[in-house]
């Protein structure tokens, strides 16, 4: 046990003072024309800043020995699989993105909805899509303006509309095999992904059913909506669906998304909407999409490793302590953890990278399985993502719809929904 020291913590709240700080300045007081405030000040910069403090912070060890601490928090075996994990996602998510595969799949899927159910098969198609492409960013992007023609079309709010594929897309992000939030919950606290999705899945799907049912419910007697014509290929459709049941069915995660390149490869090449050139290209694009998730990585790494060996970690399971004293204490404790962190990021993933050791720690404390504390990890970064008005989901979902963020909160079902599942989760322990 190391000893309990505060002053361990300085680096991450001058990481929140610089990140957060400065994006409320640029997003809410002085706004940047065509910048999203959140994205002036680097999260990689402010980071690096933060590591600096780190260092500066003991003076009782040698620059050598402090690398060495951080050599050791980057080698950690499921910081390895992570980047490594990271890499395929990347190259999986371009070259599907560069095949059609996500406008044919939302397509196919939207072609087959009876108008009275519109907005619900919204929600279910941001699901899917979702789960298929391990992204709710890029769920959003596709079928914002796919809800915005369906309000438009049928009379429908648009607001709720734009609402509930923000739901949807935090309900996929929250369970997919290939999503950097999965991957990074997982890893870091050394559980199989089937493991921490069987935990999840109990969670999730009656927060998923629950807002089914609000969405069935006020769409009987309502007016349909015109969802119109979309063109689509199913054989561009068929790897995401293939991707997504080699998940389920658990097969390993290096495995699934080097098949899926490899599908998506062929069906592009057969269909003509890739050629070599552009397959190579779209999965270099993918994964140099992914390097700033990896060296955020890398630098959480080595603070959280510092943070650790200054005793920085036992100060705050030492206030937890204070406040818990059971196994639904310690879940409490991880479950408001990730919160505070993903608003004071507004990154899910960045959340849960800077939560995983914390939440480990007090997972073997209280006796809280590590599958559940992998489950909590991701299910809360989600929430507190697909709410907050400045993270990138809502930032993207209003920038396409062209409403305030802040409009949008009281139409995101599925995210309180999910809250609520997770406290009756936390009440029967």
């Amino acid at each position: 046990m190391k000893k309990e020291n505060p002053k361990a913590l300085l680096p991450i709240a001058l990481f929140l003072l610089l990140y957060l700080g400065n994006g409320i300045y640029f997003e809410y007081i002085a706004p940047q024309e065509g910048q999203m405030g959140f994205y002036v000040v680097s999260v990689v910069l402010a980071f690096s800043i933060a590591l600096i403090a780190a260092f500066i912070q003991d003076r009782g060890r040698s620059f050598d020995e402090k690398i060495r601490i951080c050599a050791e928090g980057i080698g950690d075996e499921n910081i390895v699989i992570m980047l490594f994990i990271f890499i395929l996602a990347g190259a999986f998510s371009g070259i599907a993105k560069e095949a059609g595969g996500a406008s044919s799949t939302a397509n196919l899927l939207l072609s087959i909805i009876p108008e009275q159910f519109a907005v619900p098969g919204l929600f279910l198609i941001a699901c899917l899509i979702s789960m298929a492409m391990g992204t709710s960013v890029g769920t959003i992007s596709v079928l914002a303006p796919i809800a915005c023609s369906v309000a438009g079309s049928g009379g429908l709010s648009l607001r709720l509309c734009v609402g509930v594929v923000v739901g949807g897309a935090m309900f996929g992000d929250n369970l997919s095999f290939i999503s950097d939030t999965t991957i990074a919950a997982t890893k870091t606290q050394g559980v199989e992904m089937k493991d921490k999705f069987r935990t999840n899945i109990h969670v999730a799907l009656p927060a998923a059913v629950v807002t089914m049912i609000i969405l069935v419910i006020c769409g009987v007697g309502g007016k349909g909506a015109q969802i119109g014509t979309f063109e689509y290929n199913i054989w561009q459709a068929m790897p995401y669906f293939v991707v997504l049941l080699l998940s389920v069915l658990g097969v390993s995660v290096f495995l699934v998304l080097l098949l899926g390149c490899l599908l998506f490869g062929i069906v592009g090449f057969l269909t003509g909407s890739l050629t070599y050139t552009a397959a190579l290209s779209s999965m270099g694009i993918g994964i140099s999409g992914m390097f700033e998730t990896m060296i955020v990585t890398i630098l959480v790494a080595s603070i959280a490793a510092l943070i650790k060996e200054n005793g920085g970690f036992e100060a705050i399971l030492s206030l937890i302590r204070r406040k818990a004293d059971s196994k639904r204490g310690g879940m409490l404790g991880i479950s408001l953890l990730t919160v505070f962190m993903d608003i004071a990021t507004a990154n899910n993933t960045v959340a849960i990278v800077i939560a995983a050791p914390i939440a480990r720690d007090i997972s073997r404390e209280y006796g809280v399985e590590p599958e559940k504390t992998a489950s909590l990890l991701d299910t809360c970064s989600c929430i507190a993502q697909g709410i907050i008005p400045y993270g990138a989901q809502l930032l993207v979902a209003a920038t396409i719809s062209g409403v305030p963020g802040f409009s949008l909160i009281p139409y995101l079902i599925y995210p309180f929904a999910l809250a609520v599942a997770v406290g009756i989760m936390i009440r029967v322990g």
